[in-house]
Protein backbone atom coordinates (compact mmCIF):
# COMPACT_ATOMS: atom_id res chain seq x y z
CA UNK A 1 0.00 0.00 0.00
CA UNK A 2 1.41 3.56 -1.05
CA UNK A 3 -0.53 6.10 -0.12
CA UNK A 4 2.35 9.10 -0.91
CA UNK A 5 1.11 11.57 -3.50
CA UNK A 6 2.99 10.92 -7.24
CA UNK A 7 5.34 13.89 -7.48
CA UNK A 8 3.33 14.81 -10.82
CA UNK A 9 0.26 15.35 -8.76
CA UNK A 10 2.09 16.96 -5.64
CA UNK A 11 4.02 19.37 -8.06
CA UNK A 12 0.64 19.91 -9.99
CA UNK A 13 -0.41 21.32 -6.56
CA UNK A 14 2.54 23.55 -5.98
CA UNK A 15 1.93 24.72 -9.59
CA UNK A 16 -1.83 25.29 -8.98
CA UNK A 17 -0.62 26.88 -5.09
CA UNK A 18 1.43 29.44 -7.38
CA UNK A 19 -0.82 29.98 -9.97
CA UNK A 20 -3.84 31.13 -7.48
CA UNK A 21 -1.26 33.70 -5.89
CA UNK A 22 -0.21 35.32 -8.91
CA UNK A 23 -3.97 35.51 -9.56
CA UNK A 24 -4.46 37.90 -6.39
CA UNK A 25 -4.12 34.99 -4.13
CA UNK A 26 -5.93 36.22 -0.20
CA UNK A 27 -7.17 39.11 -2.71
CA UNK A 28 -9.93 36.89 -4.76
CA UNK A 29 -12.04 35.93 -1.73
CA UNK A 30 -12.12 39.63 -0.64
CA UNK A 31 -13.15 39.99 -4.00
CA UNK A 32 -15.37 37.99 -4.73
CA UNK A 33 -17.26 38.89 -1.23
CA UNK A 34 -17.37 42.09 -2.59
CA UNK A 35 -18.55 42.02 -6.23
CA UNK A 36 -19.81 38.29 -5.67
CA UNK A 37 -21.63 38.40 -8.73
CA UNK A 38 -17.90 38.25 -10.85
CA UNK A 39 -17.10 35.67 -8.57
CA UNK A 40 -17.21 32.94 -11.53
CA UNK A 41 -15.08 35.77 -13.83
CA UNK A 42 -12.35 35.93 -11.01
CA UNK A 43 -11.78 32.13 -10.34
CA UNK A 44 -12.62 30.51 -13.06
CA UNK A 45 -10.20 31.50 -15.82
CA UNK A 46 -7.31 30.52 -13.46
CA UNK A 47 -8.90 27.14 -12.85
CA UNK A 48 -9.36 26.55 -16.65
CA UNK A 49 -5.68 27.69 -17.51
CA UNK A 50 -4.64 25.32 -15.20
CA UNK A 51 -6.53 22.68 -16.76
CA UNK A 52 -8.60 21.87 -14.07
CA UNK A 53 -11.50 20.85 -16.02
CA UNK A 54 -9.08 18.36 -18.09
CA UNK A 55 -8.65 16.42 -14.93
CA UNK A 56 -10.75 12.93 -14.57
CA UNK A 57 -10.46 11.95 -11.00
CA UNK A 58 -12.20 8.83 -11.82
CA UNK A 59 -10.75 7.73 -14.82
CA UNK A 60 -6.99 7.28 -13.05
CA UNK A 61 -5.30 6.73 -9.84
CA UNK A 62 -3.00 9.69 -11.46
CA UNK A 63 -5.46 12.08 -11.99
CA UNK A 64 -7.55 11.64 -8.83
CA UNK A 65 -4.29 12.24 -7.01
CA UNK A 66 -3.77 15.79 -9.25
CA UNK A 67 -7.51 16.60 -8.43
CA UNK A 68 -7.07 16.22 -4.66
CA UNK A 69 -3.87 18.75 -4.67
CA UNK A 70 -5.52 20.85 -6.63
CA UNK A 71 -8.35 20.74 -4.29
CA UNK A 72 -5.64 21.29 -1.37
CA UNK A 73 -4.24 24.58 -2.66
CA UNK A 74 -7.71 26.05 -3.19
CA UNK A 75 -8.41 25.18 0.08
CA UNK A 76 -4.83 27.25 0.95
CA UNK A 77 -5.88 30.51 -0.26
CA UNK A 78 -10.03 29.65 0.88
CA UNK A 79 -10.46 29.93 -2.87
CA UNK A 80 -13.93 31.56 -3.32
CA UNK A 81 -14.88 28.66 -5.41
CA UNK A 82 -16.52 25.03 -5.46
CA UNK A 83 -13.43 22.94 -6.78
CA UNK A 84 -13.86 20.02 -5.01
CA UNK A 85 -17.47 19.87 -6.12
CA UNK A 86 -16.67 20.76 -9.49
CA UNK A 87 -14.14 17.67 -9.75
CA UNK A 88 -16.86 14.92 -8.40
CA UNK A 89 -18.71 15.60 -11.45
CA UNK A 90 -20.66 12.47 -12.57
CA UNK A 91 -19.19 10.31 -15.00
CA UNK A 92 -19.66 12.12 -18.56
CA UNK A 93 -20.21 15.39 -16.91
CA UNK A 94 -19.37 18.34 -18.84
CA UNK A 95 -16.97 21.13 -16.77
CA UNK A 96 -17.99 24.00 -19.76
CA UNK A 97 -21.57 23.05 -20.25
CA UNK A 98 -23.05 21.48 -23.80
CA UNK A 99 -26.30 20.72 -23.01
CA UNK A 100 -29.73 20.72 -25.08
CA UNK A 101 -32.84 22.72 -23.59
CA UNK A 102 -33.17 19.72 -21.67
CA UNK A 103 -30.03 19.05 -20.19
CA UNK A 104 -29.26 16.18 -22.17
CA UNK A 105 -25.86 16.02 -23.99
CA UNK A 106 -25.83 13.93 -27.45
CA UNK A 107 -25.89 11.10 -26.33
CA UNK A 108 -28.91 11.96 -24.44
CA UNK A 109 -27.54 11.11 -21.14
CA UNK A 110 -28.11 13.77 -17.90
CA UNK A 111 -24.49 16.01 -18.29
CA UNK A 112 -23.72 17.41 -14.97
CA UNK A 113 -21.12 20.48 -14.23
CA UNK A 114 -20.93 19.32 -10.47
CA UNK A 115 -21.95 17.38 -7.64
CA UNK A 116 -22.95 17.98 -4.29
CA UNK A 117 -22.79 15.47 -1.52
CA UNK A 118 -25.78 16.40 0.72
CA UNK A 119 -27.72 15.70 3.55
CA UNK A 120 -31.29 14.44 3.75
CA UNK A 121 -32.55 17.78 5.94
CA UNK A 122 -31.90 21.03 4.64
CA UNK A 123 -29.53 20.12 1.71
CA UNK A 124 -26.92 22.95 1.03
CA UNK A 125 -23.63 23.87 -0.74
CA UNK A 126 -21.14 26.69 -1.58
CA UNK A 127 -22.58 27.45 -5.19
CA UNK A 128 -24.28 30.73 -4.71
CA UNK A 129 -24.97 32.42 -7.59
CA UNK A 130 -22.85 30.00 -10.22
CA UNK A 131 -24.90 29.86 -13.32
CA UNK A 132 -24.22 25.65 -13.28
CA UNK A 133 -25.74 22.13 -13.82
CA UNK A 134 -25.66 20.79 -10.28
CA UNK A 135 -26.40 16.91 -9.45
CA UNK A 136 -26.64 16.08 -5.37
CA UNK A 137 -26.09 12.63 -4.27
CA UNK A 138 -26.84 11.81 -0.64
CA UNK A 139 -24.83 10.01 1.96
CA UNK A 140 -27.10 6.84 1.55
CA UNK A 141 -26.20 6.83 -1.93
CA UNK A 142 -29.42 8.78 -3.63
CA UNK A 143 -29.11 10.70 -6.46
CA UNK A 144 -30.84 13.87 -7.17
CA UNK A 145 -30.80 16.78 -10.04
CA UNK A 146 -30.33 20.29 -7.22
CA UNK A 147 -31.48 23.76 -8.29
CA UNK A 148 -29.13 26.58 -5.86
CA UNK A 149 -32.06 28.68 -4.50
CA UNK A 150 -31.06 32.17 -4.69
CA UNK A 151 -29.31 33.49 -1.77
CA UNK A 152 -30.67 33.94 1.51
CA UNK A 153 -27.66 36.22 2.94
CA UNK A 154 -24.69 37.67 1.53
CA UNK A 155 -20.99 35.88 1.43
CA UNK A 156 -20.41 38.13 4.16
CA UNK A 157 -22.42 35.66 6.38
CA UNK A 158 -22.91 32.67 4.18
CA UNK A 159 -19.57 32.05 2.52
CA UNK A 160 -21.44 31.55 -0.78
CA UNK A 161 -23.43 28.83 0.96
CA UNK A 162 -27.12 28.66 -0.61
CA UNK A 163 -30.04 25.66 0.16
CA UNK A 164 -30.95 23.64 -2.82
CA UNK A 165 -34.00 22.27 -4.38
CA UNK A 166 -33.46 18.57 -4.93
CA UNK A 167 -35.39 16.48 -7.79
CA UNK A 168 -35.00 13.34 -8.78
CA UNK A 169 -33.61 12.46 -12.53
CA UNK A 170 -36.10 10.05 -13.45
CA UNK A 171 -39.45 11.98 -11.59
CA UNK A 172 -39.40 8.93 -9.53
CA UNK A 173 -38.72 7.87 -6.27
CA UNK A 174 -35.54 9.33 -4.21
CA UNK A 175 -33.81 6.18 -4.96
CA UNK A 176 -32.60 7.26 -8.43
CA UNK A 177 -31.31 5.75 -11.56
CA UNK A 178 -27.35 6.51 -11.69
CA UNK A 179 -25.95 9.07 -13.51
CA UNK A 180 -23.02 7.31 -14.58
CA UNK A 181 -23.18 3.40 -15.65
CA UNK A 182 -19.20 2.91 -15.74
CA UNK A 183 -16.75 2.05 -13.82
CA UNK A 184 -15.99 4.59 -10.73
CA UNK A 185 -11.94 5.43 -10.97
CA UNK A 186 -9.39 2.59 -11.38
CA UNK A 187 -11.73 -0.52 -10.25
CA UNK A 188 -14.86 -1.08 -8.68
CA UNK A 189 -18.16 -0.40 -9.78
CA UNK A 190 -20.10 3.11 -9.83
CA UNK A 191 -22.68 4.30 -7.81
CA UNK A 192 -24.04 6.57 -5.80
CA UNK A 193 -21.99 5.34 -2.54
CA UNK A 194 -18.56 6.29 -4.75
CA UNK A 195 -20.23 9.32 -5.93
CA UNK A 196 -20.78 10.65 -2.07
CA UNK A 197 -17.18 8.99 -1.22
CA UNK A 198 -14.89 10.83 -3.80
CA UNK A 199 -17.28 14.29 -2.73
CA UNK A 200 -16.60 14.00 0.32
CA UNK A 201 -12.34 13.14 -0.15
CA UNK A 202 -11.84 16.02 -2.50
CA UNK A 203 -13.85 18.00 0.22
CA UNK A 204 -11.75 17.10 2.92
CA UNK A 205 -8.64 17.81 0.65
CA UNK A 206 -9.84 21.29 0.32
CA UNK A 207 -10.17 21.10 4.41
CA UNK A 208 -6.94 20.05 4.53
CA UNK A 209 -5.44 22.86 2.54
CA UNK A 210 -6.99 25.40 4.62
CA UNK A 211 -5.72 23.75 8.16
CA UNK A 212 -1.62 23.88 6.06
CA UNK A 213 -2.57 28.01 5.70
CA UNK A 214 -3.68 28.13 9.42
CA UNK A 215 -0.78 26.47 11.00
CA UNK A 216 1.32 28.46 8.48
CA UNK A 217 -0.12 31.84 9.20
CA UNK A 218 0.35 31.02 13.21
CA UNK A 219 3.48 29.84 13.16
CA UNK A 220 4.90 32.94 11.57
CA UNK A 221 2.69 35.29 14.11
CA UNK A 222 3.96 33.50 16.95
CA UNK A 223 7.81 33.75 15.57
CA UNK A 224 6.99 37.77 14.64
CA UNK A 225 4.68 39.06 17.96
CA UNK A 226 6.84 39.41 20.96
CA UNK A 227 5.92 39.27 24.22
CA UNK A 228 8.01 40.52 27.41
CA UNK A 229 10.99 41.33 25.47
CA UNK A 230 10.68 38.06 23.40
CA UNK A 231 9.07 36.18 20.57
CA UNK A 232 5.74 34.54 21.21
CA UNK A 233 7.24 31.53 20.02
CA UNK A 234 10.04 31.07 23.33
CA UNK A 235 6.85 30.62 25.13
CA UNK A 236 6.32 26.42 26.49
CA UNK A 237 2.81 26.78 26.46
CA UNK A 238 2.88 28.28 22.87
CA UNK A 239 4.89 26.01 21.50
CA UNK A 240 2.79 22.78 23.38
CA UNK A 241 -0.47 24.38 21.76
CA UNK A 242 1.26 24.54 18.05
CA UNK A 243 2.52 20.93 18.55
CA UNK A 244 -1.19 19.35 19.33
CA UNK A 245 -2.46 21.64 16.40
CA UNK A 246 0.17 20.39 14.47
CA UNK A 247 -0.32 16.63 15.37
CA UNK A 248 -3.82 17.09 14.53
CA UNK A 249 -2.64 18.44 10.81
CA UNK A 250 -0.29 16.49 9.99
CA UNK A 251 -2.80 13.62 11.28
CA UNK A 252 -5.53 14.38 8.77
CA UNK A 253 -2.95 14.54 5.94
CA UNK A 254 -1.85 11.01 6.24
CA UNK A 255 -5.59 9.81 6.60
CA UNK A 256 -6.57 11.84 3.67
CA UNK A 257 -3.95 9.58 1.58
CA UNK A 258 -5.41 6.65 2.73
CA UNK A 259 -8.70 7.42 1.84
CA UNK A 260 -8.15 8.66 -1.40
CA UNK A 261 -6.02 5.49 -2.25
CA UNK A 262 -9.02 3.62 -1.02
CA UNK A 263 -11.03 4.96 -3.77
CA UNK A 264 -8.30 4.62 -6.73
CA UNK A 265 -8.08 1.08 -5.94
CA UNK A 266 -12.05 0.71 -5.47
CA UNK A 267 -11.89 -0.60 -1.64
CA UNK A 268 -15.88 -1.86 -1.28
CA UNK A 269 -15.40 0.32 2.29
CA UNK A 270 -14.37 3.39 0.46
CA UNK A 271 -17.41 5.55 1.79
CA UNK A 272 -16.93 4.00 5.15
CA UNK A 273 -12.89 5.76 4.97
CA UNK A 274 -14.89 8.67 3.51
CA UNK A 275 -17.11 9.09 6.35
CA UNK A 276 -14.13 8.21 8.87
CA UNK A 277 -12.13 11.12 7.14
CA UNK A 278 -14.75 13.99 7.44
CA UNK A 279 -15.01 13.01 11.32
CA UNK A 280 -11.01 12.83 11.42
CA UNK A 281 -11.34 16.33 9.37
CA UNK A 282 -14.29 18.22 11.67
CA UNK A 283 -11.99 16.67 15.07
CA UNK A 284 -8.87 18.39 13.28
CA UNK A 285 -10.32 21.85 11.95
CA UNK A 286 -11.68 22.47 15.63
CA UNK A 287 -8.21 21.78 17.08
CA UNK A 288 -6.12 23.47 14.57
CA UNK A 289 -8.54 26.79 14.58
CA UNK A 290 -9.09 26.86 18.36
CA UNK A 291 -5.33 27.11 18.70
CA UNK A 292 -4.83 29.60 15.67
CA UNK A 293 -7.75 32.38 16.69
CA UNK A 294 -6.05 31.39 20.69
CA UNK A 295 -2.62 32.37 19.77
CA UNK A 296 -3.46 35.40 17.34
CA UNK A 297 -6.27 36.95 19.68
CA UNK A 298 -9.04 38.88 18.99
CA UNK A 299 -6.44 40.29 15.90
CA UNK A 300 -7.64 36.89 14.50
CA UNK A 301 -11.31 37.78 13.96
CA UNK A 302 -10.49 41.00 12.37
CA UNK A 303 -10.76 41.21 8.24
CA UNK A 304 -7.02 42.43 8.40
CA UNK A 305 -5.61 38.89 9.49
CA UNK A 306 -5.63 36.56 6.90
CA UNK A 307 -6.78 33.92 9.15
CA UNK A 308 -10.10 35.13 9.85
CA UNK A 309 -10.88 34.55 6.04
CA UNK A 310 -9.47 31.42 6.11
CA UNK A 311 -11.24 30.62 9.18
CA UNK A 312 -14.50 31.80 8.00
CA UNK A 313 -14.51 30.20 4.58
CA UNK A 314 -13.27 27.07 6.06
CA UNK A 315 -16.99 26.41 7.71
CA UNK A 316 -19.08 25.24 5.04
CA UNK A 317 -15.76 22.60 4.72
CA UNK A 318 -16.58 21.90 8.07
CA UNK A 319 -20.58 21.92 8.63
CA UNK A 320 -21.81 20.50 5.19
CA UNK A 321 -23.32 18.29 4.40
CA UNK A 322 -22.97 17.33 7.80
CA UNK A 323 -21.11 18.06 11.68
CA UNK A 324 -19.67 16.22 13.89
CA UNK A 325 -22.41 14.44 15.83
CA UNK A 326 -24.58 13.66 12.59
CA UNK A 327 -21.24 11.67 10.92
CA UNK A 328 -20.29 10.08 13.68
CA UNK A 329 -23.68 8.97 13.91
CA UNK A 330 -23.55 7.58 9.95
CA UNK A 331 -20.84 6.05 10.27
CA UNK A 332 -21.39 4.22 13.18
CA UNK A 333 -24.53 2.77 11.38
CA UNK A 334 -22.71 2.13 8.24
CA UNK A 335 -19.93 0.00 9.82
CA UNK A 336 -22.33 -1.97 12.25
CA UNK A 337 -20.29 -4.54 13.89
CA UNK A 338 -17.47 -4.43 11.20
CA UNK A 339 -15.39 -2.00 12.15
CA UNK A 340 -12.83 0.51 9.91
CA UNK A 341 -9.86 -1.40 8.22
CA UNK A 342 -6.45 0.56 7.58
CA UNK A 343 -4.77 3.09 9.54
CA UNK A 344 -8.50 3.83 10.84
CA UNK A 345 -8.83 0.86 12.75
CA UNK A 346 -6.13 2.74 14.97
CA UNK A 347 -7.73 6.05 14.98
CA UNK A 348 -11.16 4.33 15.85
CA UNK A 349 -10.50 1.58 18.13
Amino acid sequence: MNTELSDEAAEYGRTAQRAMESAGGDDLVQRAEREPDRRESLVGPVLAELGAWDLDPRGSADELEAAAALCRAAGWWALPYPVAERLARPVGGSAEGGWGPDGAGPDGAISMDGLIVVSAVGPAGPVAGLDRRWAAVGLDGRRFRAAPRPAAEPPRRSAFVTELDLEPLDGGPLDLEPLDGGPFAVKGTGGGRADAALGLVLSDWTLLGSLDRAIALTRAYVLEREQFGQPLARFQSVQFQLTDAEVERAGLEELAKYALWSIAIGLDEALDDALALRLAAIEAAETVFRVAHQLHGALGFCDEATLSWISRYSQPRRRLPVGRSATQDLLARSLGRRGLTGPFSEVWA
